[in-house]
């Protein structure tokens, strides 16, 4: 029962992704500024000068208790080089995303997003589905999708970009 009731809410949501005019993610392009419900940070345009990597979860994503781990990792590993980690829920309950959270904990930072106006507005259409956002607020990277196995890629992609980060503030 519980497997069907979460495989309906799965189809739910990708129907409504899908369904619903987007605007897809070029690389390069300024980062549309939403908002960022329940963080500690009101809008995205709040993180420029830092890397974000934006990631859009819901608690029914298999692939997404995979990330969870990574993502700590990454947050831990890179946060003093100016890496913020920001996970956005799409769960229509919060209940759920809670009951997600209390079996894998995110030690980044988290929005709520009932009603995916934040992915909509993006253009996403798989759960998860990350975003890689440079300092200046550019899109460096746009990836659905994780398995171990894109890790060290998806890690490289993140030093590259602090990488990059650093190097142009010693410039100026």
């Amino acid at each position: 029962m519980k497997f069907a009731k979460n495989l309906c809410a799965s189809l739910v949501a990708c129907l409504a992704l899908s369904t619903t005019p987007t605007q897809a993610l070029d690389l390069g392009q300024i980062i549309p500024d939403i908002e960022l419900p329940g963080a500690n940070v009101p809008r995205i345009s709040n993180l420029l000068g830092k890397v974000v990597y934006l990631d859009f979860w819901a608690s029914w994503c298999g692939p997404c208790k995979q990330s969870f781990p990574w993502m700590n990792d990454m947050q831990k590993k890179y946060e003093a080089k100016g890496l913020q980690v920001l996970a956005i829920n799409l769960d229509a309950k919060r209940g759920d995303a809670d009951a997600f959270l209390a079996a894998n904990p995110a030690l980044f930072a988290l929005a709520y997003d009932a009603k995916g106006d934040s992915a909509k507005r993006l253009g996403v259409k798989g759960m998860p589905t990350s975003v890689l956002i440079g300092a200046d607020g550019k899109v460096l990277y746009v990836h659905q999708g994780f398995n171990n196995e894109e890790r060290n890629e998806l890690e490289s992609r993140l030093t590259a970009a602090i990488a990059q980060t650093n190097l142009a503030s010693r410039k100026n």
